[in-house]
């Protein structure tokens, strides 16, 4: 069944997503909590949301911290004296 109003349809598909996350992260699922920004289990699924584009903007290659160099004006490393 497809449902003919774009807006019920996003809602219906931002559900099922949100309980599906629920259920393979192992949180309580409760409908009341989509849209909450207050919910903290609506906070987590956000930034899941949140890694997932990052991961997909990355090709899905890990990610990896960049190596620091070395800043001469903190290099306490010197032997004076």
């Amino acid at each position: 069944m497809t449902i003919a109003n774009p807006t019920v349809n996003k809602v219906f598909n931002d559900l099922d997503q949100y309980r599906d996350y629920c259920r393979f992260e192992g949180k309580v699922f409760d409908e009341r909590a989509l849209y909450k920004k207050e919910d903290p289990n609506w906070i987590a699924y956000q930034k899941y949301q949140g890694w997932l584009r990052a991961k997909a903007r990355n090709g899905g290659k890990d990610f990896v911290q960049r190596e620091r160099k070395p800043n001469p004006r903190f290099n306490n490393n010197n032997n004076r004296g």
